[in-house]
C-alpha cells in the first residue's frame, strides 16, 4: 500500500516544478501580446463613454467565403464541438 505525502514531499515536488523553465511563448503569442502592450497607453474610460462609442457597432458582420472554406470552418467546429459562429469568433480573436 502507498503511503501518503508528507509536507516535506510536497515541498521537495513543488520546488522541483518551480525549478522548471517556463513555457516561452510562440511568436505568434508574443507578437499579438506585443501588439496589445503598444495600444494600451494606460489610461481608463467611464463605461458610459465606451457604450456611447460602441453605439454605431451591432456586433454582425455579413462575410461572403468560398464555400469550400465554409464547409472546411463548419467541420473544425463540428471536430470541435461547438457553433460556427463560436469557431469562428475564437479564429479571429487569436
Amino acid at each position: 500500500m502507498k503511503k501518503g505525502l508528507g509536507m516535506e514531499d510536497i515541498r521537495r515536488r513543488i520546488a522541483r516544478i518551480d525549478a522548471q523553465p517556463a513555457e516561452e511563448l510562440t511568436p505568434e503569442e508574443r507578437a499579438s501580446l506585443d501588439a496589445a502592450e503598444a495600444m494600451d497607453d494606460g489610461t481608463t474610460i467611464a463605461l458610459e463613454e465606451l457604450k456611447l462609442q460602441l453605439d454605431e457597432y451591432s456586433g454582425r458582420i455579413v462575410l461572403r467565403i468560398p464555400r469550400s472554406l465554409h464547409k472546411t470552418l463548419k467541420d473544425a467546429a463540428a471536430v470541435e464541438g461547438v457553433s460556427l459562429n463560436q469557431y469562428m469568433l475564437y479564429k479571429l480573436a487569436r
